[in-house]
């Protein structure tokens, strides 16, 4: 087994900076790692905690930013999945509402939250006790597992007492209801953390850097040869075992093998909406079904998140585009329930995102469940693909334990279900004293619960910028609910390369604001610059690029079709044009 390179190797709070970034790629060229997963989504960083938390030598990379695909643009739910009751995959419900209590109660609970979900009842004498038995099982499954997360039992609801609930509800919308509790996660931020933790025990980690091609030696993969796209520079990465962890661009990183795979990933693209919480009346979550599925209307902030869609996607993948079909969808769906209709102006963000489905299965293939497999296409390489974002402890489990059979060594057993990310550990204590934190540090104590709800435990290290610098404690512009100060921690510790990476990801001021976070960008552009070296025409590049960008996405969604959106989405180039998958 290799030596692990340790940058905190204690569980601490190593920072994903600058420095340590580049550091990471010289220390990935010189010293052959146990493994190297290949994708910065839920599931890569997943893996990469798990693989450094049993000791081994672990690279990770990504060719755009932590979360910058399917992680960053799922609905946001930690969930059992309740529809898959119906289809009678009750080990598949039973796994993610495991994974659910141990996000809530020990793993990341300053990132994950109860959110309670209102099930209006359409029909009279059958459907109550239809829905009762089911969800009545989802209550009792999550007890079963030991760790139900403190959620409160379902209860149900008479007619009037879901219209108090839910007052934005048409009265002939419903003939009663259900109303059970799940929970909610800021994707992208739990995925940087799941890197960051990984960095903690010693993994090295490097986003903007894309896999070019992979080494070989005969049939076996041996590595990767990666190019960091900020710089150009090439490094030959060693590895015993390559993970590609890469979604919906599966079929391509696996492509560069040599192999067909043994299976393949198709897009589905999911569409989601936000609209101001003053705009439906509501202390409670909806959940409605539609012809081919259900649709959330999910709390968030000052929001709602209205979604999901899904459709078959075949064109870019990096910038999955929304059509004004999409928004028409999604409107006509929750109009039909609610007393003041929404209009295409009240849509203050968008996003859609590409969940990666699984096809053509092939025998030899090793089914770890009904919604994600792993397999060993090629001596050295191992392949995971398809699942949920609430269950990618368990895929990153698989995913490593198929690698370390490829290890000569025994290599231990998982133990990140015993493993917080970065900012868990102490956080209830701190809630219980935001009080006492806000007197000291001189923040409204609403401030100072945004930013548990954030960073957790990290806190201290944001509060004591501030102690340094007071107007990094000033809202950002027209984005209030964020702070100067995180601007600046996006960068020194979050992996923050670029102004997109603050505004769509580190926060979620471009989904958030009217604006979709084009009056601030000048200002963090300025936050960030003396920590990237960047000068005053870099910082004009930043910020021209992402008002292109958001132009482009508003245009998109004025345009009738999948097509036609794609087209002008695409007219805003990556601000680090990445290429290959």
């Amino acid at each position: 087994m290799a030596t692990t390179a340790t940058t905190g190797g204690t569980g601490g709070t190593a920072a994903l900076s600058p420095g340590a970034r580049a550091r990471a790629l010289v220390a990935m060229g010189e010293d052959e790692l146990d493994v190297l997963v290949v994708g910065g989504g839920v599931v890569g960083g997943g893996a990469a905690l798990d693989a450094a938390t049993r000791g081994l030598a672990v690279g990770i990379v990504e060719a755009r930013d932590w979360a910058s695909g399917t992680s960053s643009r799922s609905s946001k739910l930690i969930h059992g999945g309740l529809r898959y009751l119906e289809m009678l995959d009750f080990r598949l419900v039973a796994e993610a509402l495991g994974e659910r209590g141990l996000l809530l109660r020990y793993l990341a609970p300053h990132l994950v939250r109860p959110v309670p979900f209102l099930y209006p009842l359409t029909h009279r004498i059958w459907e109550r006790p239809y829905v009762g038995a089911g969800v009545l099982m989802y209550d009792a499954m999550a007890a079963a597992s030991g760790t139900t997360g403190g959620l409160p039992h379902h209860r149900h609801l008479l007619k009037r007492q879901a219209l108090r609930e839910a007052p934005a509800l048409r009265s002939d919308a419903l003939v009663g209801a259900v109303q059970y509790w799940d929970a909610q996660v800021d994707d992208a931020r739990h995925t940087m953390s799941l890197v960051r933790t990984a960095v903690s025990y010693g993994a090295l980690a490097a986003n903007r850097t894309r896999v070019d091609r992979f080494l070989r030696q005969g049939e076996r993969v041996v590595g990767a040869v990666v190019t960091d796209l900020e710089t150009g520079d090439e490094t030959e990465v060693r590895a015993r075992q390559v993970i590609n962890a890469t979604g919906v661009w599966t079929d391509e990183t696996q492509a560069m093998a040599g192999t067909r795979g043994q299976f393949h990933v198709r897009a589905s693209k999911g569409v989601h909406l936000l609209v101001p919480r003053d705009r439906i009346n509501s202390r409670t979550g909806l959940i409605l079904r539609t012809e081919k599925s259900v649709l959330f209307v999910i709390p968030w902030g000052r929001h709602w998140i209205i979604g999901t869609t899904d459709t078959d996607w075949t064109l870019d993948k990096a910038h999955p585009a929304l059509s004004s079909e999409d928004v028409a969808y999604l409107l006509e769906h929750v109009n039909a329930v609610l007393t003041t209709p929404l209009a295409p102006e009240d849509v203050e963000g968008v996003y859609a995102g590409l969940r990666p489905l699984l096809s053509g299965e092939a025998a030899e293939t090793s089914k770890l469940s009904r919604e994600h497999l792993v397999a060993h296409p090629v001596p050295g390489l191992v392949v995971v693909a398809g699942g949920k974002y609430t269950t990618y402890r368990v895929m990153a489990k698989d995913a490593v334990d198929e690698a370390a059979r490829g290890l000569d060594e025994k290599v231990p057993e998982c133990a990140t279900e015993r493993v917080p990310l970065v900012g868990a550990d102490g956080y209830s204590a701190l809630w219980n004293s935001r009080h006492r934190l806000a007197a000291d540090s001189g923040l409204h104590v609403a401030r100072i619960e945004h930013l548990l709800n954030r960073y957790g435990s990290l806190i201290h290290e944001l509060l004591a910028l501030v102690a340094d610098d007071a107007s990094l404690g000033e809202p950002l512009p027209s984005s209030d609910d964020y702070l100067r100060v995180e601007a600046v921690y996006a960068v020194t510790h979050e992996g923050a390369r670029h102004l997109e990476d603050v505004l769509a990801r580190r926060t979620r001021i471009s989904i958030e604001s009217w604006d979709r976070g084009v009056d601030a960008a000048r200002t963090v552009a300025e936050l960030m610059a003396p920590h990237l070296g960047w000068d005053r025409a870099h910082q004009d590049r930043e910020v021209d690029h992402y008002e292109k960008r958001v132009a482009a996405e508003r245009e998109a969604q004025l345009q009738p079709d999948d097509r036609t959106a794609d087209a002008v989405r695409l007219g805003a180039p990556d601000i680090v044009p990445v290429g290959g998958p």
